[in-house]
């Protein structure tokens, strides 16, 4: 994947320049982590599962902000898969509702993608449920592609869809 082909679908509002993208730096930020991610997406997670992906891998998570107040969040890996491919994964990605349709979701994204690009990922995937068809676009949008879909992966039975992103 091209950075600047990913950065040249991300879309180009003025509210957007407002927004700072700033890494994850500290347990500090993990309440507002979870309120966000608690609030907007469908899947409950506990403490121990941010703190699995945030301790491990803090240099593969960023936060939105505007005006001191996390707006968005993203929550990534990034490790060998047993296909022998480093590979990046989305765990977790949330933008509350009034700042929606900014491109705030793509920046998160795009930093995301190019800090695992860094860490030599060959590849990222993530998991969206088959009824978010706003998600879906995103990703799409971005270039990814649909792999496989996941019979009923989610807690409340829904189907999901594993896309993924080719780095290499």
């Amino acid at each position: 994947m091209d950075l600047h082909t990913l950065s040249e679908s991300l879309p180009r509002d003025s509210s957007a320049s407002e927004i700072q993208i700033v890494p994850y730096s500290s347990e500090d930020q993990l309440k507002s982590i979870a309120h966000l991610i608690e609030t907007d997406l469908s899947e409950p997670y506990t403490v121990y599962t941010y703190r699995y992906f945030l301790h491990a891998w803090p240099h593969l998570s960023f936060l939105a902000m505007a005006d001191g107040e996390c707006i968005g969040a993203i929550v990534s890996k990034c490790e060998r898969h047993k296909n022998g491919r480093n590979r990046g994964y989305l765990a977790m990605l949330a933008v509350k509702t009034r700042f929606r349709k900014r491109g705030i979701g793509s920046m998160l994204i795009q930093r995301t993608v190019e800090a695992m690009i860094a860490d030599g990922a060959d590849e990222t995937v993530l998991e969206t449920e088959i009824t978010n068809t706003g998600a879906q676009s995103l990703y799409e949008n971005l270039g990814f592609i649909r792999d496989k879909r996941l019979a009923r992966y989610y807690l409340n039975g829904n189907d999901a869809y594993r896309l993924k992103l080719l780095l290499k």
